[in-house]
């Protein structure tokens, strides 16, 4: 969906209805938290799999997910529209900025907030989860050359 709504963004921004824009703003936006939200809950996923292997039993585990994964990107974008739906608009309608067709957050510090922290917080997650994961990879190894050391004895 973040590509249809990426690709069909300039063709319906030209129809110039500040409604329409603002439709598609928000619907790129949320879909592009949404592959970052989805991407955490893999890594969560991955930790889970590969770390907890046992006793992991978590009840109504895949609502949980799809509540986190299509929840956290949709409140992200209530608190913005809340706050001010003309964040989301067209670029200058200047012909010489390349975005001026493009609907898209024009408030840089609503973009740095709502897109490029949760970006940065999604991207964290994800190498604190992997970072994890491999010293566990790692200790099991350990333990499992020790035990081989300990039996050639």
């Amino acid at each position: 969906m973040l590509n249809m709504v990426f690709l069909l963004d300039p063709w319906l921004s030209s129809f110039d209805q500040p409604g329409l824009c603002i439709a598609v703003a928000v619907l790129l936006h949320y879909f592009l938290l949404a592959a970052f939200t989805w991407m955490c809950m893999e890594s969560v996923e991955f930790y889970l799999a590969l770390v907890k292997v046992f006793n992991t039993y978590i009840p109504k585990y895949t609502l949980k997910c799809c509540v986190a994964g299509w929840g956290l990107p949709a409140i992200v974008i209530i608190i913005v529209l809340i706050i001010n739906k003309d964040f989301y608009s067209n670029g200058s309608q200047s012909e010489n900025n390349p975005f001026s067709k493009f609907c898209w957050i024009r408030d840089s510090v609503v973009f740095y907030i709502s897109v490029v922290a949760y970006i940065v917080l999604a991207l964290l997650m994800n190498t604190a989860m992997f970072i994890t994961v491999l010293l566990q990879i790692h200790s099991v190894k350990s333990r499992a050359q020790k035990r081989s050391g300990f039996r050639k004895r």
